[in-house]
């Protein structure tokens, strides 16, 4: 069977952990988390909660990878994008 190699890259507030790793062709996103997340230093319910996606577009974990894929780890938004936008306006009115 044919091997890939794809990285798995989850950005911190204060470092980013990029690891590589060889799977068989036809792994999925969830295949190579399972695969990487020692490496990752994340528990399983980090995991879980985080969302996925490849090359900047989320994707669900049963997508099939293809080779040289980056699959990122996205952390959960603490504050709405529009909250935030809103926040900032009202703040350069004042």
């Amino acid at each position: 069977m044919r091997e890939i190699t794809v990285t798995i890259v989850h950005a911190l507030p204060d470092e980013a952990r990029e690891i590589a790793l060889s799977l068989p062709e036809g792994a999925t996103i969830g295949e190579a988390i399972e695969r990487g997340k020692a490496l990752l230093l994340l528990s399983q319910a980090e995991l879980a909660r985080c969302p996925v996606g490849i090359f900047g577009q989320r994707a669900r974990r049963d997508t099939v990878l293809a080779d040289g894929d980056r699959v990122e780890l996205y952390r959960p938004l603490k504050i709405d994008p529009m909250q935030a936008r809103r926040r900032r306006g009202a703040a350069k009115k004042r």
